[in-house]
């Protein structure tokens, strides 16, 4: 069974913050949402409410920068990049402010709707010249961004998990270090996020049905490390599946697909996530499953890559779920 952590965020980011007076806490009116409701009652002195008003509060944040603090500014994904591209460009990125923007509900985790997902976040962020991307892909990971995000010597974007979330790393989050959760050699898995617990539980049903999995999950999205992932490509026998909580324009797929070009590798790559699509809502193991980002998606391209037949339905990823996902355990809401 799997721990589950509560609310792994708030209690991250007030011990965090307490030992820094120089970190800020900015909310943008959805501060319990982020999990900083606690923080805002009992440290007034480091909280500001900067209301329903994003690019007011990345400017604000950019001055704040400029003055020597270092603000956190905490909403959901999609409201720190749509609405105040702008500000964060001129105010933020282009004057290296260390500004950290938390950005919650990233992807399909919330069933808000195109308004409140966060789908091409990480294709946008990493154009932007100085920006480093980080995203948390267990509680471990969550608790550990915190001080990763204020290790940057500039800004940074982080796609964060709330909420009950599943412990599944034993060590803290390291800014460019991937982890090797397995390492197979007929295919290379690259996940980060959510789509890492998929992962895990395609890759215990394909073992035993034979195909030998190498899976690397990404915490750093930007930089991206193509010298460790083209050396791990270059090592198994089929080919490569990305599987990620995002567009696959712009994205991890986009990202390993310049990587094999530049370097002129010649290996098979599928691209697992929303394919030129808005999602709708509805729940996150729906959401996923209809979009073709979950276990069995995963299954299906593997067996698409080695021409094998698996064998492999939905009763026997049931029967290594990751226990107890948090998908199921707490439905996310806005």
């Amino acid at each position: 069974m799997v721990e589950m952590v509560n609310r792994p965020y708030a209690g991250a980011f007030e011990k965090y913050a307490v030992q820094h007076p120089e970190v800020l806490c900015l909310s943008a009116d959805l501060t319990s949402s982020c999990e900083i409701d606690g923080f805002r009652d009992r440290h007034p002195g480091q909280f500001l409410s900067m209301g329903m008003a994003e690019q007011n509060m990345l400017s604000f944040a950019g001055g704040l920068g400029l003055a020597g603090f270092r603000p956190f500014i905490h909403t959901f994904g999609v409201f720190l990049y749509r609405r105040p591209y702008d500000q964060l460009m001129a105010s933020i990125a282009y004057p290296r402010r260390k500004v950290r923007l938390m950005g919650f509900l990233p992807g399909v985790t919330t069933p808000g709707g195109m308004t409140h997902q966060a789908i091409e976040d990480i294709s946008i962020m990493r154009t932007i010249p100085n920006m480093t991307v980080l995203e948390a892909g267990d509680a471990t990971e969550v608790e550990g961004i915190v001080e990763a995000a204020d290790s940057i010597d500039g800004p940074v974007y982080c796609r964060v998990l709330r909420g009950s979330v599943p412990r599944l790393f034993d060590s803290p989050l390291k800014v460019g270090e991937l982890r090797v959760l397995s390492e197979g050699t007929d295919v290379l898995v690259i996940t980060a996020g959510i789509t890492t617990e998929e992962a895990i539980r395609a890759r215990g049903a394909l073992e035993k049905a034979g195909v030998s999995v190498r899976h690397l999950h990404l915490n750093t999205l930007k930089p991206f490390d193509a010298a460790t992932i083209l050396a791990h490509a270059a090592e198994v026998r089929h080919g490569i599946v990305t599987l990620e909580n995002h567009l696959v324009a712009g994205g991890i797929g986009s990202m390993t697909a310049e990587a094999l070009a530049e370097a002129g590798m010649a290996k098979r790559l599928i691209r697992l996530g929303l394919q030129d699509t808005y999602a709708h809502g509805g729940s996150r193991p729906y959401l996923m499953k209809y979009y073709g980002m979950d276990a069995l998606a995963l299954v299906r391209a593997i067996e698409e890559l080695t021409g094998q037949q698996t064998g492999i339905g939905e009763e026997a990823l049931e029967a290594v779920r990751v226990d107890a996902v948090h998908s199921a355990v707490k439905a996310e809401a806005l």
